[in-house]
């Protein structure tokens, strides 16, 4: 037994022995070193002495670079001997993570290069404006596939459907009857004509059938009217109300029976139906209506006149806001001068303000009209639209009311001109001798020949009253002769 354990020991040492079929080759197990027995010396040498060397210096470099571990805040922590850079031992994730302080960032950008944290990245910025772009493509493609879409039969679904179907009414219903019952559950949709839409069914004789459609303005009040007038009686008989169900006559869809509505016509439908949700307070009695704060004057113009002269619309216009301003304060005054009344409208502040414009107004001459001031009633429309033949007409005229203006300025200038013209042909000549214009010449000549003239007849003048003088003189001293004598 105790040989069979020595084979076995033999057999087990021997297999680090090999041979290269020159020498005996030995690795040791210890420490991995492989040894070649040396014949001549007759000992085991190393096989490679580098081998060694690299281990050797392998292991001490394993040495050196071992760091240093520690513990700190329940955390163990390890020191890296090449940078310094302290790890932490993260327990959930098993793994070691870098411990980011002011130190680490150091270094980090030392290594890594400096990062600018003021410094506004663009690229993602760019990113998004561009997958941006893309989005408002990818709608206006969409909507332009739509809108190329022929327009289609659809189903209504109950959120949406605001229609109800009401059967069992009495034969000899009326509209207004149907309305006040409508009423009593929301309000009604309107159409353009402003005309509630309710549909009475009528046979081929054009009598009621007993069924009608009323369309609410909203959903509710179809639920509302399923409680309350479903099963409720009108002159003995039952009602039975059901939301309104749709079918399409015929195999094909025609959308030109039902011809699309305009954008502006849906918003001012929208804005009708909004005015009619909002909270107003209830009007006091005896409180004036808004239509009470306008006048309207009448017989104050014929719509021949604007036709002679444009300028009088704004004349007539002042003129009237300048009397009415001795009333109140004037909000506006419009003309409708096409009107063969001769009307204009005029919008004070205040109802009183009308009243007492109506008093000053009524029954005056205005450019030898008597004139008609009285309230408006809120309804008439004064407004008249002009024919295509009209129209023409007025645009000739103005165009010849241009052309007229236009020669007249054309005269003018050939006028100017012409004045011009002639005043550089009587400008002054200078005489040689006087070196005065000719002009100036020719007066001091006359001036000094009319001077000469009146000087001698001055002188002559002088003379004969000299010698009538010495006459009377030599007469009244031979009279005193005669006396002494």
């Amino acid at each position: 037994m105790a040989n069979c354990q020595d084979t076995d020991k033999t057999e087990d040492f021997m297999k680090y022995y090999k041979f290269d079929g020159q020498s005996y080759i030995y690795n040791d197990p210890t420490n991995n070193v492989t040894y070649k027995f040396d014949q001549e010396k007759n000992e085991w040498v190393v096989k490679n002495t580098e081998e060694i060397n690299v281990k050797n210096s392998n292991d001490n470099e394993s040495k050196t670079q071992e760091g240093v571990f520690g513990f700190e805040n329940d955390t163990h922590t390890y020191t890296d001997p090449n940078d310094g850079s302290v790890y932490f031992w993260d327990k959930e994730k098993n793994a070691w993570f870098p411990k980011v302080d002011e130190d680490f960032m150091a270094r980090y950008q030392m290594s890594y290069g400096f990062t600018d944290t003021n410094r506004i990245e663009t690229k993602p910025v760019q990113q998004f404006q561009s997958q941006g772009k893309v989005d408002k493509e990818k709608k206006k493609m969409e909507a332009k596939r739509k809108s190329q879409e022929p327009p289609t039969w659809f189903e209504v679904d109950e959120a949406h459907n605001t229609a109800i179907y009401v059967s069992g009414l009495p034969l000899d219903i009326t509209m207004d009857e149907l309305t006040e019952l409508f009423n009593k559950c929301g309000l009604i949709a309107r159409d353009e004509k402003g005309k509630d839409k309710i549909k009475l069914y009528k046979d081929s004789n054009g009598q009621p059938k007993g069924d009608a459609l009323c369309i609410y303005i909203k959903v509710e009040s179809v639920d509302l009217a399923l409680k309350i007038l479903d099963k409720s009686q009108i002159r003995g008989k039952t009602l039975s109300v059901q939301r309104a169900k749709f079918q399409m006559k015929g195999d094909a869809y025609d959308p030109a029976l039902k011809p699309k509505r305009k954008k502006k016509d849906k918003e001012r439908q929208k804005k009708l139906q909004e005015k009619l949700f909002d909270w107003r307070p209830e009007r006091a009695p005896g409180e004036p209506l808004k239509h009470e704060r306008v006048v309207i004057i009448k017989n104050l113009f014929s719509p021949e006149d604007f036709d002679k002269e444009v300028s009088l619309l704004l004349e007539y216009q002042q003129d009237i806001r300048s009397e009415c301003l001795k009333c109140g304060d004037v909000r506006k005054v419009v003309i409708y001068d096409r009107h063969p009344e001769g009307v204009a409208q005029v919008t004070f502040r205040e109802p009183a303000e009308a009243q007492a414009c109506i008093q000053l107004l009524n029954g005056r001459w205005f450019s030898q009209r008597k004139i008609s001031a009285e309230i408006w009633d809120g309804k008439t429309k004064y407004k008249i639209l002009e024919t295509d033949a009209e129209t023409e007409a007025r645009i000739a005229k103005w165009d010849k009311y241009l052309e007229t203006e236009e020669e007249k300025k054309e005269e003018e200038i050939a006028k100017d001109e012409l004045r011009k013209e002639s005043k550089q042909d009587e400008r002054p000549v200078i005489t040689e001798k006087t070196g005065l214009p000719e002009t100036t010449a020719k007066t001091l000549e006359k001036s000094e020949t009319t001077q000469f003239t009146n000087i001698a007849k001055y002188a002559k003048t002088l003379e004969n009253t000299k010698r009538s003088e010495i006459s009377l003189n030599s007469g009244n001293s031979q009279e005193a002769i005669k006396n002494i004598e």
